[in-house]
């Protein structure tokens, strides 16, 4: 198969978040992105390597620990809090809609941590399927700016990436 020859652009991605809920989870779609959706570079694995040396020189490379993965995004801000309508600051501190939710790390985990997923829209340019990078456990925070429009500022961190990443 060729590659696809029609680049991604901002207006092609959507960010997707969800908790472990069985069955149905609470999902939330971000609105009024700026589409500036940002994530660290990966290596092979998801592992950080060490290069050994013997007195200076270079003589191996040795896979040591998982990536510290963090990705970032922002939004326009129009919503604090909603008991019933989901906003992207209940998503992040299990709040309003997102109270009831059940974490990414297990139902009875201390943290909460979300599923996100970033897609890019190809179909409609004529690609066999959407792209998608999806991170299975990650723990947010968010930061406000007052402005026109006021934002939202996310940020993220990606657990166990060498086995909850995945790229479609």
């Amino acid at each position: 198969m060729a590659l696809f020859s029609t680049p991604m652009i901002p207006r092609d991605g959507k960010i997707t978040i969800e908790d472990s809920t069985s069955g149905t989870p609470i999902s939330f779609e971000v609105k009024y992105e700026d589409g500036d959706f940002q994530h660290d570079p990966f290596e092979e694995g998801y592992m950080e390597h060490v290069i050994l040396q013997d007195r200076g020189v270079d003589y191996a490379v040795r896979k040591s620990q998982e990536q510290r993965i963090t990705f970032s995004f922002s939004c326009h801000a129009t919503d604090f809090k909603d008991s019933t309508e989901k906003t992207l600051p209940d998503s992040v501190l299990k709040s309003g809609a997102f109270a009831s939710g059940v974490s990414v790390f297990g139902a009875n985990a201390d943290a909460w941590g979300v599923k996100l997923t970033f897609t890019a829209e190809q179909t409609d340019y004529g690609a066999a399927a959407d792209s998608s990078i999806t991170f299975a456990k990650v723990r947010m925070s968010y930061g406000f700016a007052e402005g026109v429009p006021g934002k939202f500022t996310i940020k993220g961190t990606v657990f166990n990436p060498s086995s909850t990443i995945t790229i479609a």
